[in-house]
């Protein structure tokens, strides 16, 4: 059986707006975010979605683990991308600049020099914000939106129901997939098996992750086998879809896509 993020209702401000209007909003504000690389727009754009998670009512523990994904990839695809290669950046911002921390580099006889600039620095730093902005918008959805809404939210946005519903288990795919992993590495353990072993170096490592990998992988194709079995026994597409939550559009839903459409303008 497919599974979600753990979700439960808060009462927040944001869960009373229509699923709807909130992903009309979350595009909104992501097509305006990526429009820009000055970094007192995106400082704005990066205060609203703080604003945005804080009315959420979310805790640490509940995120703690997005978080650290989030921060992990931010930071090192800055640091990597900006500062060290400057491969993530636009060309303006390797044209002379004023530097601040100069390394000299000797290897083999061949000599260089790394050069940190001021420009690159402020760039790297709306880089942070542009990314954090984005994640903002889009980490607290699973969290504070019902998963049964998913399919019908969706298909009020106007799509298909094909697509709707494929976009409906695309986001229980995941979580049901380290449901998954987890009841596997606890019957592997039952059994004597020992991951946490560290053993036989790089290569021992990777052969002891197979009897993890090998039945979730398993498991996750048998799942989509079921899913599309009892699918087609009930006729999907054949024919218009009907759906048991009806959303409603409220005086507040509209302002808040009047909102996102406002920024993105």
């Amino acid at each position: 059986m497919l599974v979600s993020v753990n979700y439960h209702s808060r009462n927040s401000l944001i869960e009373r707006f229509d699923p709807r209007a909130r992903w009309i909003f979350s595009l909104s504000t992501l097509f305006a975010i990526v429009s820009f690389w000055d970094i007192r727009f995106l400082a704005f754009f990066f205060i609203l979605s703080v604003v945005q998670y804080t009315l959420t009512r979310l805790t640490w523990r509940e995120t703690r683990r997005a978080w650290t994904l989030i921060l992990l990839l931010t930071f090192s695809m800055v640091f990597f991308n900006t500062i060290i290669t400057s491969a993530g950046t636009i060309g303006s911002v390797m044209k002379g600049g004023h530097p601040v921390l100069t390394v000299p580099i000797h290897l083999f006889g061949w000599q260089s020099q790394f050069v940190v600039t001021i420009e690159r620095l402020w760039f790297g730093l709306a880089q942070i914000l542009r990314i954090l902005a984005i994640a903002l918008l889009f980490m607290v959805i699973p969290f504070t939106m019902d998963p049964r809404s998913y399919g019908v939210t969706f298909r009020g946005m106007g799509l298909p129901d094909r697509l709707a519903f494929t976009l409906d288990l695309a986001f229980r795919f995941i979580p049901t997939l380290g449901r998954d992993f987890n009841v596997t590495l606890d019957a592997q353990r039952a059994r004597g098996y020992e991951i946490e072993r560290t053993q036989g170096g790089l290569f021992a490592q990777i052969r002891r992750v197979a009897p993890l990998l090998v039945p979730v992988t398993m498991n996750s194709i048998l799942t989509g086998e079921d899913v599309a079995n009892a699918m087609d026994l009930r006729c999907f597409g054949l024919g218009p879809r009907t759906w048991i939550q009806q959303l409603q559009y409220r005086w507040f839903d509209y302002a808040l896509i009047a909102f996102g459409v406002l920024l993105l303008i």
